[in-house]
């Protein structure tokens, strides 16, 4: 698994943004395809976004497509999350994660270790 260390979370209200950004460790992380999840009050860790090692191929969650765009500059080891039209029902924990297993549509993207950044909390308001 990859070393990551999540930050940008904050308070909005509904309707705004915030960027979520993950600085990840080790010099195979170019290698690698990597992603997002969120866990929010009560709900199982579930997929948001993931992109390919080569940035080429992205994934994302039904509740968030079209609002949410995930990128990354292998150069910094860094990877991003834009979210855009933020809804009351995204406020969870947010956590970035990888190496994951890139799996034929329609099937999602998965993360199979059990290592977990602190993640960075998301709330927003109504």
């Amino acid at each position: 698994q990859v070393q990551v260390v999540e930050s940008g979370g904050g308070l909005v209200q509904a309707g705004g943004s915030l960027r979520l950004s993950c600085a990840a460790s080790g010099r195979t992380f170019s290698r690698y395809h990597m992603g997002w999840f969120r866990q929010g009050p009560g709900n199982e860790r579930e997929f948001v976004a993931a992109i390919s090692w080569s940035g080429g191929d992205t994934s994302y969650a039904d509740s968030v497509k079209g609002r949410f765009t995930i990128s990354r500059v292998n150069a910094k080891n860094t990877v991003d999350l834009q979210m855009n039209s933020l809804k009351p029902e995204d406020t969870a924990v947010y956590y970035c994660a990888g190496p994951l297993t890139w799996l034929p549509a329609p099937r999602r993207p998965e993360y199979r270790y059990d290592y977990w950044g602190q993640g960075t909390q998301v709330t927003v308001s109504s």
